[in-house]
């Protein structure tokens, strides 16, 4: 674990600052997963801990949600010899757009950062909506907390960081305002959540 966090700090893909997280949340610090991703062998390094464990799960399809997923479900489907297939955004709603899931195939989601997981839902979604059975989540990074797990259970993660988040009324961030609140997602925010811009 320890050794993931330095590769991601040497991608610069371990920010610190005020940054709006896709779940609409406000952090104090945020993993740019695409920096990982210039570094094929730094990725591949990174998930091979996930890969191995994804070996014994007995999936068939490896699903990894547009933008962030794409990558790692590729990396997880080439360490693993599974297929890997991508969910896209289709009028804002998650889509198996050019992808087909046949019916009773085991999927795992592959996730960049998970912190809420509500994100997944809409995979998940899609997976089962095509007949497909979701086993659950895999991630390069597990932001959850005790408090408040993802609602489809993480199967393996990279990394598990223990990094505060918090709701944009409570935030100590914008209280300060020192520091402007920064979006680096692709996702786009919903209402609430663009208010707090």
């Amino acid at each position: 674990m320890s050794e993931a966090i330095e590769i991601l700090k040497s991608c610069e893909a371990f920010l610190e600052g005020h940054f709006l997280l896709s779940s609409g949340r406000h952090s104090s610090a945020y993993c740019q997963m695409a920096f990982l991703q210039q570094y094929p062998d730094r990725c591949a390094e990174v998930m091979a801990p996930v890969a191995a464990k994804v070996k014994e799960l007995g999936a068939d399809v490896i699903v990894g949600p547009a933008m962030g997923g794409i990558v790692y479900a590729y990396e997880l489907a080439r360490q693993t010899g599974l297929r890997a297939i991508f969910t896209e955004r289709v009028d804002n709603v998650m889509t198996l757009k050019r992808f087909a899931i046949h019916p009773g195939e085991k999927c795992i989601i592959a996730e960049d950062v998970v912190t809420t997981g509500i994100s997944s839902l809409e995979t998940k979604r899609a997976i089962e909506e095509a007949g497909g059975i979701c086993l659950g989540i895999t991630c390069v990074v597990d932001r959850t907390k005790p408090e408040a797990p993802s609602p489809i259970p993480i199967l393996a993660s990279a990394l598990k960081l223990d990094l505060p988040n918090y709701a944009p009324e409570e935030c100590p961030l914008c209280k300060e305002g020192k520091l402007p609140l920064v979006h680096l997602g692709s996702r786009k925010m919903n209402q609430q959540a663009k208010q707090t811009l």
